[in-house]
């Protein structure tokens, strides 16, 4: 009797480990459903198209259907804030900025989440070109004739911006700070109304992303002085930055995909791969520079990187100048 229950518990523990082992080995692969990418803006603009081209190409590759879900509100607050809350599994996933991650922290004191740590970086997605433009009103046609212009005429020169504390906002601070001129700040409910208003004459200059300026530039209705890049834009490549005029002049604006904290780091590389791999196909490239977008990948550390870099520099300008948020 002791030998037959021996057996039994010895069969019942090869069962128990040969079963384990078989629920390891035949872990389920990701991904087994549908994965949600969070666009925190409203659709239409760059970036919910630079998601919803991402979204096509990852369906393809990863056999699971990846939805667009734009949760706009509260300056990208709102759907960053779902991703922060979400499991770290890689089912929900954000198409995040640097204004979300590394300007609205500093911005706005009551923040749902932390910009870096309740964040897992995937990998980054593409920068803005982001162009200083002027009503052809304006007697300047380089940025230097424009600080001559701004410093004959202190606190005349109309800037508009998409509100306080907007990429465009702090653009104009930060030249106003450096390149020691003195403006008029129009703030606007978006970034729409501030172009239109820069176009009718309304406000004087505008620092905006090319996809919402250059089609008035081509048309003659805004002037394109520069771009806040360190460097030229392969984009515009006749066009010179700001810091040839005002060294160490730079806003770099970029787009990133984001997953919540603590995903696992077999599942970060998977997607990193995958994104690096859409954001390097010529026809991505194609669509995503005709409306001003440049294109980037990285590996997570280095986009890790850029971000606490940007947090930490935009984020001692922002408590530096006493700029607050909406």
């Amino acid at each position: 009797m002791k030998a037959v229950l021996k057996r039994c518990l010895l069969g019942l523990a090869t069962f128990s480990l040969f079963a384990a082992a078989s629920g390891a080995g035949a872990a389920d692969p990701f991904p087994q459903k549908p994965i949600t990418l969070i666009v925190p803006w409203a659709a239409g603009g760059s970036t919910d198209i630079l998601a919803r081209v991402l979204s096509e190409h990852l369906t393809r590759s990863l056999g699971q259907p990846v939805i667009v879900d734009n949760k706009p509100g509260a300056s990208g607050n709102i759907g960053s804030a779902m991703v922060a809350r979400a499991q770290p599994d890689g089912y929900t996933l954000l198409v995040g900025s640097m204004s979300t991650h590394a300007m609205n922290p500093a911005l706005m004191p009551n923040m749902p989440f932390r910009g870096v740590e309740d964040f897992t970086p995937l990998g980054l997605l593409a920068f803005v070109t982001n162009t200083m433009v002027v009503n052809p009103s304006v007697p300047a046609r380089n940025v230097k004739e424009l600080i001559a212009y701004a410093r004959a005429n202190p606190g005349k020169l109309a800037y508009a911006s998409a509100g306080p504390g907007s990429t465009n906002h702090l653009s104009a601070v930060l030249f106003e700070k450096m390149a020691g001129v003195q403006m008029l700040h129009v703030p606007y409910k978006g970034g729409a109304p501030a172009v239109v208003d820069t176009v009718a004459g309304q406000t004087q200059l505008l620092f905006s992303a090319g996809t919402q300026t250059l089609p008035h530039v081509r048309a003659n209705k805004l002037r394109l002085l520069a771009v806040t890049e360190a460097k030229r834009s392969p984009l515009l490549p006749n066009v010179p930055t700001v810091a040839e005029t005002v060294p160490g002049y730079e806003l770099s604006v970029w787009y990133g995909a984001f997953g919540p904290a603590g995903m696992p780091p077999a599942l970060v590389a998977r997607l990193n791969q995958e994104i690096n791999r859409i954001m390097s196909l010529p026809d991505v490239k194609e669509k995503m520079n005709a409306i001003g977008v440049e294109t980037a990948t990285s590996t997570p550390q280095q986009f890790a990187a850029i971000l606490r870099r940007d947090a930490d520099r935009y984020g001692k300008l922002i408590r530096d100048l006493g700029i607050k948020g909406e």
